[in-house]
Formats: C-alpha cells, sequence, structure tokens
C-alpha cells in the first residue's frame, strides 16, 4: 500500500508541471476565487462585496459578520431584508460559495447534540434563502470511544443531508480539529451515505496536521470535495504562525493544480483567521495578496 501510495505521489508530481500550462493558460473557466469574512471581522457587508470586486474574486464565504458568527439572526438576512442582500451580490457578479456554521456534531450529551443539528439547520434555511450551495459544519472532537463518536457524526450528517437536499444545499465537514486525515473522513463520508453530504477539504490542515501531501489526500478524497479553504504558515514556537499565501512552506501552489486537475469547480477560499488571530496581517493585505497569487498562478 505504501508503494502504490508512493508511486501514485511521484507520478502526479512529474506531471504537474506539464499539466500547468493546459490546466490555467487554456482551463475553460476561471477558477472560482474567494474568501472568508472570518479574516476581516470588522468589515460591514457593503466593504466586503466592494473590495470582492475591486479584487476580481468570483465567490464569498459567509462566516460571521462584524464578529456575529450567528449569520441567520444577522439584520443582513431577514425576511424584509434578504432579497435586497442577495441582489447586492448578483450585481456585484459574485456568489455565495458557502455558508459556515459552528455546529459541531461529537456531542455525547444527546440534549447539545440537537441543539447542533438544529443550529446546523437554522445555517441550512438561510443558505437555500441565498442560493449557496453548501453549509459547513464540523465533526470537531473524538471525545470517547472512537467508532461511537464517528457514528454518531455520521448519524448527523445524514439527517442533515436529508433535510439540506430537497434546499437545493450540501453539508459538508470541514477536515479540522480531530479529522484532518484521510481514512477517518472517508469512514465519516460512507457512513453518512446520503448524495447531500461532502467535505470541505481544509488543505492547510490535511498537510500539517494530517500529514497527508496534497496529491494523496485529492486522490482519496476528491470525490467528496466540494469547497476548500486554503492558507498558509510556518512553524513557531507555538506551533504554527500563518503568514502571506506563498510565503510559507505549505504546498499551496501544489494543493490548487491538484484539486484542479482532478476536475474540480467548487471555490478555492482564502480562509485568514484573523476574527481569532487579531495579530495577523490586516486583510486589505492579505485577502488582496491572496488574490494576486491566484491571478499568478493561473497565467
Amino acid at each position: 500500500m505504501e508503494l502504490t501510495r508512493r508511486r501514485f505521489m511521484q507520478a502526479t508530481a512529474a506531471t504537474l508541471a506539464a499539466l500547468h500550462t493546459d490546466l490555467f493558460a487554456s482551463h475553460p473557466q476561471p477558477l472560482m476565487i474567494g474568501f472568508s469574512t472570518l479574516g476581516c471581522p470588522a468589515w460591514d457587508w457593503a466593504k466586503i462585496l466592494d473590495f470582492a470586486q475591486a479584487h476580481s474574486f468570483s465567490a464569498i464565504e459567509l462566516r460571521g459578520l462584524q464578529g456575529n458568527m450567528d449569520l441567520p439572526a444577522r439584520p443582513e438576512f431577514q425576511s424584509n431584508r434578504i432579497a435586497q442582500s442577495k441582489g447586492e451580490v448578483a450585481a456585484k457578479k459574485l456568489k455565495i460559495a458557502c455558508v459556515s456554521s459552528s455546529a459541531h456534531l461529537h456531542d455525547a450529551d444527546p440534549q447539545k447534540h440537537r441543539e447542533q443539528i438544529a443550529d446546523a439547520k437554522r445555517f441550512i434555511d438561510l443558505a437555500a434563502s441565498l442560493g449557496a450551495p453548501n453549509v459547513r459544519i464540523f465533526g470537531n472532537n473524538i471525545e470517547g470511544p472512537r467508532q461511537v463518536v464517528l457514528e454518531r457524526i455520521a448519524s448527523g450528517m445524514h439527517e442533515l443531508g436529508e433535510y439540506a437536499g430537497p434546499r437545493g444545499v450540501t453539508v459538508i465537514i470541514e477536515s479540522h480539529g480531530d479529522f484532518t486525515d484521510s481514512p477517518t473522513l472517508i469512514e465519516i463520508l460512507e457512513r453518512a451515505d446520503s448524495p447531500h453530504v461532502g467535505l470541505l477539504w481544509d488543505a492547510h490542515h490535511t498537510f500539517v496536521s494530517g500529514k497527508e501531501d496534497p496529491a494523496f489526500t485529492v486522490e482519496k478524497l476528491g470525490r467528496y470535495i466540494r469547497h476548500t479553504h486554503l492558507k498558509d504558515s510556518v512553524p513557531s514556537a507555538d506551533g504554527r504562525r500563518y503568514v502571506l499565501t506563498g510565503r510559507g512552506d505549505v504546498p499551496v501552489r501544489k494543493q490548487v493544480e491538484v484539486l484542479a486537475a482532478s476536475g474540480y469547480r467548487g471555490c478555492y477560499s482564502f480562509e485568514w483567521e484573523k476574527a481569532w488571530h487579531p495579530e495577523l496581517e490586516d486583510p486589505e493585505i492579505a485577502i488582496a495578496d491572496f488574490a494576486d497569487f491566484m491571478k499568478k498562478l493561473q497565467r
């Protein structure tokens, strides 16, 4: 198995350079480039849309607005305002690629688990109203017997998938927390057993925490990937420190190339964790820098 994996990665690496010209220069359409609002926690709705348009982004990932992570409660998304907000997105020639919730499905306490399911459904309803294709949820932590936790998460995802499907939404679990390796994610997704569930590939986490080469991850999980988070980092005294795209040791370029080569047509979303790490570069710098990185990558 290890020999097969090594040969696959060697073959992929050998062909990436040859693929690059065909992949990007003659790509039938530009890659869908977006950013998460986690990276600009002080910006209002209008500034987010204006900045996205000015820097040639094609999509936005909603993850809180002005410090409020409870998106369904935001005034921009109330029944008397949501049609206007949706029109403002379209007027800027943008899309909402994902509505990212904080819901996690690992809780053993039945009441807490039901509360998380209910919260995820609120975000699914919001995504449906906005015409957004995806809602992110977490597995998050393995607390207790592994198989029991995985079954609980998979069962919750199946329920959410059945709720989301008729509304035109896919529920995607992020490769995050204790769920950053392909075998575990595949097990959950297969157990969830729904055409309305998929994966948010946080490519940073599967590389840094999961210790997986991007080619290996895409080979194993590519059929499930519906949305992608990209970011770069370097080792630090505390573990890792986020840096501007292309300045760290995360193979962001390869992650994009391998995923594009797989036929992926979803969003490549920049997740700059400014809301959690205020010491990071300001969004005016970091988000614009990501746009430049992705433009150069496609030339």
